[in-house]
Formats: C-alpha cells, sequence, structure tokens
C-alpha cells in the first residue's frame, strides 16, 4: 500500500510536465512568436518562393513521458509474482514503461512541417524549415517576407 501510495503521488507530480513540453514543436509555424520575442526588432526581407517541400519535425523529449511511463509500468509490474521476483517485476516493468513513454511523448509531439526555399531579392537563396501553420499555404512564386531576429528565422506570407 505504501508502494502505491509512493508511486501514485510521483505520477500526480510528474505528468503535468506532459502539458507543456521543452523541445516540443508547439510554437514553430510562421505566427508563433515566443513571449521573449515580443517588442523586439526583427528585419524584414522580401522574396519569392522556389519550392516548397512537406516534412516532419521531430518531437522532443523532456524526461516527462519517461517518468510517466516508469511509474505506470512499475506499478503495473509490481502487481506480478511475489517476493524477490514482484521486485523484479516492479523494476523490469518501470524500465520498459519509461522506454515506451519516451518513444509515446516523441511521437505525440511531432508535427507536420514545411520547408519554403525563398529567392530574396539581393538574389541569395535560403530554406527555412517551419511547422504548418493553418490556413498560411505557401506556393512556388508567392510573395514571402522573411523574418529574422535572434536566432529565429520564419517565412511569412
Amino acid at each position: 500500500m505504501k508502494k502505491l501510495l509512493v508511486l501514485t503521488a510521483a505520477s500526480i507530480v510528474l505528468l503535468p510536465g506532459c502539458a507543456n513540453v521543452p523541445g516540443s514543436t508547439a510554437g514553430l509555424g510562421s505566427g508563433d512568436f515566443s513571449r521573449a520575442q515580443a517588442r523586439q526588432v526583427m528585419s524584414v526581407q522580401f522574396g519569392t518562393v522556389q519550392a516548397v517541400r512537406a516534412v516532419q519535425i521531430e518531437g522532443g523529449q523532456s524526461g516527462a513521458g519517461m517518468a510517466a511511463g516508469a511509474v505506470v509500468g512499475g506499478l503495473l509490474a509490481s502487481h506480478v509474482g511475489t517476493g524477490r521476483g514482484q521486485t523484479v517485476a516492479g523494476l523490469l516493468g518501470a524500465v520498459g514503461g519509461g522506454i515506451a513513454g519516451a518513444a509515446g511523448e516523441k511521437a505525440m509531439t511531432r508535427t507536420a512541417g514545411v520547408e519554403i526555399t525563398v529567392k530574396l531579392e539581393n538574389g541569395q537563396a535560403l530554406a527555412v524549415t517551419q511547422a504548418v501553420e493553418q490556413g498560411e499555404v505557401f506556393k512556388t512564386g508567392d510573395r514571402v517576407r522573411v523574418l529574422t531576429g535572434g536566432n529565429t528565422v520564419r517565412v511569412a506570407l
């Protein structure tokens, strides 16, 4: 009973971390700005879209999925066997659950993206990969703005 209470408490503490995963792809579209980017100067260049390619932006891993999976896996597997066998089963369940949880978190945070190749007015060509933004569809020949500030570059119609 004590083990169940500890594992339940740990899952309650760790699971909220899944809601906002650092390194996830949330906020990678042309209209997404971090709090730090608000009210900051960005340079703007104009150009023409030369090519558009659909891509997948890989998901992030904060460790919350692994931790939650380990808690659940350990809790479920600890009910298998008796004595030392039960302890070993709990440990193996925690390891397996952690691996599954990490893979699940990565898969859940994967998102559709687009690679946009732009030829700027100065003749320079560049490619920018960003998340697909609803209602914003880039086509070859579109006139676009390329916004650059800090370590961030985005393409916008």
